[in-house]
């Protein structure tokens, strides 16, 4: 990490001197925006302001270079700024923005197109959204029209996001307490337990909700069997699999969709996130003909998004799955994350009992200490050599290390450099201060 204090010009007119002009951005947190967030973020190492990024690194104002190995929690699969996304977008901002929702859109028709060819079973039909959360609460109403029932199961641990309805079927009661009453009809049951869903999954049951890699939990793979003995419980009782791959689609994983590790076909499929190639917002829930039909076949209005499905979204859409699949991201994915894997497990012996478990799938990956604040202290450790990290929600002992697909070996050197370095530190810092106490 290097940096400076050269003077900070932004797209906004805004001018002064690098550090000024970090606390003149940060001071505007503290009055307009989030003042703990402000504390937080200064209290983690993140004091500073972004100002340009590229490829897998981050440049703040004051001049200095972070190695991106958080990647917007899955958003910059394709990378920062990739030059065939921005030129697609660009294209469509000088013709048409926005869309005038009373004509067809050509984005739109083009990009549900390629999910449905891309997309694994009879998943056809493609409702377009902002957000993950959107694309989840999309999926809920749908299942509710189409079954008729109102009941969901959904495991302890998991995200699906923070908006009413996906929030009912986040498994995190410090999330969900302070906006109770939510959609009633919720259990959750352990991940991975089989037993556990069979027996809470009934006649009325609308469908059951499900990542294929619980993110904000701590990065916990679905065990072989899990999904597909989800989705057979599904089958027997009538409800519906949804499965969320919000975080974990287009290609995060090292397959195309995390349900491919298995060969597990949902009734209903989220994405985001990576699916606007890194530059536009954009959600996406998929579903099967027979339930299109039950929930638009009479009414085609009955669920619909001022701005979902705009042409730039859209655009940037249809450009980062070519990337994937012209930069055969799917296998870099798998091949950069056994490196990465490797190097974490490596670290891990010589950290002692300190680190307790490396896992994950493709470039999705949590690091599990057995203490909070070692995992605090090594993504600070981190930040300090150049290299961005970050917590999972649900459990902060785990650190996520998801960099773009585009990552290269040399990258992944770097960042296994500054983890180690950084979490024999934070290791040695602790064991020093318990000595002093004692």
């Amino acid at each position: 990490m290097s940096s400076s204090t050269t003077e900070t010009t932004s797209p906004h007119g805004f001018s002064l001197e690098g550090e000024a002009y970090v606390e003149a951005i940060i001071e505007r947190y503290r009055q307009y925006v989030n003042p703990g967030l402000a504390r937080l973020m200064q209290f983690g190492g993140f004091g500073d302001v972004e100002v340009s990024a590229g490829g897998c690194v981050l440049t703040t104002a004051t001049g200095a270079k972070y190695l991106d190995f958080l990647g917007g929690y899955g958003v910059f699969s394709v990378g920062h700024r990739h030059p065939k996304v921005v030129e697609a977008v660009h294209r469509q901002l000088d013709r048409l923005p926005l869309s005038a929702r009373t004509f067809f859109c050509e984005a739109q028709a083009l990009l549900a197109e390629q999910l449905a060819r891309l997309t694994p079973g009879s998943l056809q039909f493609t409702f377009f959204s902002n957000s993950g959360t959107e694309a989840v609460e999309a999926a809920l109403k749908m299942a509710r029209v189409a079954t008729g029932r109102t009941q969901f199961v959904s495991a302890e641990g998991s995200y699906h996001g923070k908006s009413m309805g996906s929030l009912s079927v986040t498994g995190r009661e410090k999330y969900r307490k302070p906006f109770e009453p939510l959609v009633p009809g919720v259990s959750f049951v352990p991940y991975n337990d089989v037993e556990a869903l069979a027996a809470a999954v009934t006649s009325e049951t609308a469908a059951v909700i499900l990542e294929t890699i619980q993110g904000e939990g701590g990065i916990i793979p679905a065990k072989p069997g899990y999904l597909a003995a989800a989705r057979e419980i599904c089958d027997r009782q009538g409800a519906l699999l949804i499965v969320d791959e919000v975080q974990t689609g287009l290609g995060r994983t090292g397959a195309l969709f995390g349900v491919d590790h298995e060969g597990v076909c949902p009734d209903i499929m989220t994405l985001a996130k990576a699916l606007g190639g890194g530059v536009m917002p954009i959600g996406a829930t998929i579903a099967t003909p027979p339930i299109w039909e039950r929930i638009f076949g009479e009414n085609p209005l009955l669920h619909t998004s001022t701005f979902g499905g705009n042409p730039l979204a859209c655009a940037a859409g249809l450009a980062a799955l070519e990337v994937i699949q012209e930069e055969n991201l799917v296998q870099r994915a798998a091949e950069r994350g056994e490196q990465l894997l490797a190097g974490l497990r490596a670290v891990q012996k010589e950290a002692g009992g300190a680190i307790t478990e490396v896992r994950g799938r493709g470039l999705m990956i949590g690091v599990e200490f057995a203490v909070k604040d070692v995992a605090e202290l090594t993504i600070n450790g981190m930040a300090r050599r150049g290299v961005i990290a970050a917590y999972t929600l649900n459990n902060p002992k785990v650190i996520r290390l998801e960099p773009p697909l585009i990552v290269t070996a040399e990258q992944v050197d770097t960042a296994l450099s500054a983890f180690r370095e950084a979490a024999l530190e934070a290791i040695s810092l602790l064991e020093g201060l318990e000595e002093t106490v004692e």
